[in-house]
């Protein structure tokens, strides 16, 4: 086992898998930039380096300058987190050729899962299903012919990259044009790669993903499904496991499709294999793998009891993983809510300042993973991701029961949140049946505002917290309570 692991990441990734270290008796190193001196993650690392400035090009970014604090440090691997350099081949093959381990998959993996034309290419070789596409030339007039023999609409999305950047919804070929070279800009200035690949887009459709986990020794299984329709332009909101769309046949046909896809480009550590599925006729086809551990994978850990933070550490200093297919089952229903700093009325606008509260809910089956407390800063140089609150019940509809009680008792004073739009969300009779689709929030919430008025929350924030912070005073940190993280044991 390591003895010292650094983590190249920030906010609430980085406090989770710092705890994950510490309860595996691992020291976790902290690299930050000037904008989080006092972050959270920073005061939690038991050592922490200084790599930049706040913009992430020249911190976070700076592989160079990782790889050099791990060795200042005597770190011998990196955790990646999400997002920055997680899903870069250039930075594993890095860390790999500096003598230290990568925690995640081997640099090749992620350069075939990362290129979405050769995932296509090796996904399909491995039988594995995927909707009509082409994934050739890339030249606009190929790309429009492969489209009209597709048919319309179809999905123009980048060849690198996801996060629905560069990806657009083609409803009619007048569209076309415009939309390959909007989605050709945006590709170009998010990934450095405006190479296109088109898709038949499946209406209505629902985004279902599958985590894997592969260990070293040739032994993959997948931890089933997670629900992720709740999306606003592509990004996710609400998650949850099981799906309420899936039944046991279909869970079983995907969850050994996913166990393919990985298979097909020799994975090794935690995974995501993300289908799409076609709830008319309850087809399902491949969309991407992402290589890295997912935001919302606290409800995977919550209904199967394994923690995957510990895993993919655990897994990259070379232990077998020991559950068969077959030991594996989800107990409950879990729910994750992204709560961010952001104005849902005013088109989601980012939300910036200081938290002059920052009170999470506490009590039986509610986990809170946040990278701020009281008297922290949300700045305008990160995702304005302030925590996630999940939830675990004994079935779906007491997961949102749960769930609203949950957001309800989140106290945030200093900026706007999501909060409200969440709850409305939770309390729609659509999400309530399962039947909310990946294009349902643009479709039915696209002029959604609050009819609370904004210093009302505020001064509820505040009598709920009972305290009032004058001029002067110091934060108040969140208290612990009772420890969120202990899973369920459901193995048997």
């Amino acid at each position: 086992m390591f003895h010292k692991i650094l983590i190249a990441n920030r906010g609430e990734i980085a406090v989770r898998i710092i705890r994950a270290c510490h309860e595996l008796g691992i020291q976790a190193v902290a690299v930050y930039s000037e904008a989080d001196a006092d972050a959270r993650f920073v005061r939690m690392a038991d050592e922490a380096v200084l790599i930049g400035p706040p913009p992430p090009a020249e911190s976070y970014l700076q592989a160079d300058a990782i790889i050099q604090a791990a060795r200042e440090t005597g770190a011998e691997a990196i955790h990646p987190g999400y997002g920055f350099l997680a899903e870069n081949a250039a930075f594993a093959q890095a860390v790999q050729d500096a003598g230290l381990t990568f925690i995640g998959p081997p640099s090749t993996a992620i350069a075939a899962m990362g290129d979405k034309a050769e995932a296509r290419r090796r996904i399909e070789a491995a039988g594995v299903p995927i909707t009509p596409g082409y994934q050739g030339e890339d030249e606009d007039r190929a790309l429009a012919d492969a489209a009209r023999r597709i048919g319309f609409p179809v999905l123009v999305k980048a060849a690198a990259g996801g996060g629905g950047k560069g990806m657009r919804v083609v409803w009619e070929e007048s569209e076309l044009t415009e939309a390959m070279a909007a989605a050709r800009r945006e590709a170009r200035h998010a990934f450095g790669d405006d190479r296109l690949i088109v898709e038949k887009f499946v209406p209505r459709a629902h985004h279902v993903e599958f985590q894997i986990l592969a260990d070293g020794h040739g032994h993959v299984v997948h931890l089933f499904e997670r629900e992720c329709s709740v999306q606003r332009r592509y990004q996710k909101i609400i998650e949850e496991t099981p799906s309420p769309l899936l039944d046991p046949d279909l869970r079983a046909r995907m969850g050994a499709a996913a166990v393919a896809a990985a298979q097909a480009v020799g994975y090794v550590n935690a995974g995501t294999v993300e289908f799409i599925v076609d709830p008319a006729t309850r087809e399902f086809y491949f969309l991407e793998m992402n290589t890295r551990l997912q935001v919302e994978h606290p409800i995977t850990e919550l209904v199967t009891g394994l923690d995957l933070a510990q895993w993919q550490i655990r897994i990259a200093a070379g232990e077998p993983f020991p559950y068969r297919q077959e030991d594996l089952q989800q107990q409950g229903h879990a729910l994750e809510c992204r709560v961010y700093a952001e104005d849902p009325a005013n088109g989601f606008l980012p939300s910036t300042g200081d938290l002059l509260l920052a009170r999470f809910p506490q009590g039986p089956g509610i986990r809170v993973d946040a990278g701020v407390e009281t008297g922290d800063a949300i700045t305008h140089h990160y995702d304005p991701l302030i925590a996630k609150i999940i939830v675990h019940a004994e079935d779906r509809t007491a997961a949102i029961r749960r769930m609203i009680y949950a957001l309800g008792q989140t106290a945030i004073h200093g900026v706007i949140t999501n909060i409200p739009f969440l709850l409305d969300v939770l309390r729609h009779e659509d999400f309530s049946a399962g039947r909310a689709d990946t294009k349902w929030v643009d479709r039915v919430l696209a002029d959604w505002s609050s009819e609370d008025d904004p210093e009302d929350l505020i001064l509820a924030a505040l009598a709920l917290s009972d305290l009032m912070p004058t001029a002067g005073a110091q934060p108040v940190a969140a208290p612990a309570g009772p420890d969120p993280y202990s899973p369920w044991q459901s193995l048997r």
